[in-house]
């Protein structure tokens, strides 16, 4: 399944300039998982102050993009709920990220049980990874 930022934005609450997700490019509901996909672009707000003549996203960043991934997958008819983070674990930066890169969100949900979600994530330029983490997110009412 392919959803365009129009259904990304169907599911998750994130708006520009937070919505770090641009299309999701596979998701399997049958098996918890979804790849999606950001263009990290060099009029990004944030690279106005990180880092000025040398321009990283910051990782943060990535990290957050990754659960909105998650978000999309899981949080479908999920009606007047939104995901909160719980807990982030293992997080593991290998490589910066640029203007120009092309990030690739991978994720897998290890464990649903009532309201928490458990997942891990990476995130790949030119299918090397930059970025892995390990995250619990609750899902609870507005």
């Amino acid at each position: 399944m392919v959803l365009d930022v129009l259904e990304i934005m169907k599911r998750i609450p994130h708006r520009y300039p937070f919505l770090l997700v641009d299309r999701i490019l596979e998701m399997d509901t049958d098996n918890l998982t979804i790849k999606g996909l950001k263009n990290v672009t060099a009029n990004e707000e944030f690279f106005q102050g990180h880092f000025p003549g040398h321009p990283i996203m910051p990782g943060v960043l990535i990290v957050e993009g990754i659960a909105q991934c998650l978000g999309v997958l899981v949080m479908d008819n999920a009606g007047e709920k939104v995901p909160y983070f719980a807990a982030i674990e293992n997080v593991k930066f290998k490589a910066p990220v640029r203007p120009g890169d092309q990030l690739i969100y991978e994720v897998k949900v290890d464990k649903i049980r009532r309201n928490i979600v458990k997942a891990t994530g990476v995130a790949k330029v030119d299918d090397k990874i930059v970025t892995e983490v390990a995250f619990t997110f609750t899902i609870m009412d507005k």
